[in-house]
């Protein structure tokens, strides 16, 4: 299978989720996954399998980054194997890009493991969702994680703001929406200078909080993912068409918020026409080292 052709896409949508295992493991519990499928008005929405995926965004002209979620310690559900979602990708490396998730509470059988994914596995990214994973971003605890992942020289997504995870279920199924202040992160960017870093999400209800740190720390990028566009506050538009030109990038959140929902409602903003490219494609490619005629 041939490498990623940045020159032949439309698109590169950073932020889609593996939501089944082959075995038909889902990432989430069925509690979790409910509110989820309720709060972003999904009832009843397919869980696409990795090799799905790649047709949807090979039909689009589009690549995808996949990942899923690693919240064993916090949740007790077993994780989707972040070794199936690479040999996965790599089976459709010329529309995916796998992102791993390690749990920054496995400690130094993390970090082991994050370094042996990019090794010998292709991984080309790491997901974090504090909020599901139960823990600050500022933890110390996860600074070793952070330090190999800086090391490997690939990026790390954080999840910011609410989350639909959990959303409606009682306590919100243990989900502590504190751990989604982009605040936090901004520590990690001033302790590992140069990990690359994506604050995914407009971050409700922290939205100036996100826009400062990405514009103060250089490394520090923005997703759009999870909202539908025509949402956005007019202050995360306004500093993507200015001084965030370069360093916010379309995801969508697939497949709870697909890219054909999301690019529709992408079009009806008033986004500069010097820009939109910049946010859909050139960011990215940018950001994941791609290039035409990979």
């Amino acid at each position: 299978m041939a490498g990623i052709d940045v020159g032949n896409l439309v698109a590169i949508d950073v932020h889609t989720h593996a939501e089944i295992s082959k075995d038909g493991h889902r990432s989430l519990s069925p509690e979790l996954f409910g509110a989820s499928e309720e709060y972003f008005k999904a009832h009843g929405h397919r869980q696409p399998t990795i090799a799905e995926t790649a047709a949807y965004y090979r039909e689009r002209k589009m690549a995808a980054v996949v990942f899923t979620v690693d919240a064993e310690h916090a949740t007790g559900h077993p994780r989707i194997s972040n070794e199936e979602v690479a040999e996965s990708c790599a089976e459709h490396a010329d529309v995916l890009i796998p992102f791993a998730s390690v749990d920054p509470w496995k400690g130094k059988a993390g970090v082991r493991e994050a370094r042996r994914l990019v090794e010998e596995h292709g991984v080309r990214g790491f997901k974090f969702h504090p909020s599901i994973q139960g823990f600050a971003p500022n933890d110390p605890m996860a600074y070793p994680l952070y330090e190999a992942i800086e090391e490997l020289g690939v990026p790390a997504v954080f999840h910011t703001g609410q989350t639909g995870i959990g959303a409606g279920v009682p306590g919100g199924g243990g989900i502590r929406l504190k751990y989604g202040d982009p605040m936090l992160v901004d520590d990690v960017a001033v302790d590992f200078p140069e990990l690359r870093i994506i604050l995914a999400h407009p971050s409700f209800p922290w939205q100036d909080e996100a826009l400062a740190v990405a514009v103060h720390k250089p490394y520090v990028y923005i997703d759009l993912s999870g909202w539908s566009p025509k949402y956005f506050p007019p202050q995360l538009v306004r500093y993507a068409n200015s001084l965030l030109k370069d360093k916010v990038l379309f995801g969508s959140d697939h497949p709870v918020i697909t890219p054909d929902r999301w690019l529709s409602d992408f079009d009806k903003l008033e986004i500069k026409p010097e820009v939109r490219p910049k946010i859909l494609k050139d960011n990215a490619a940018r950001l994941l080292g791609l290039k035409e005629n990979a």
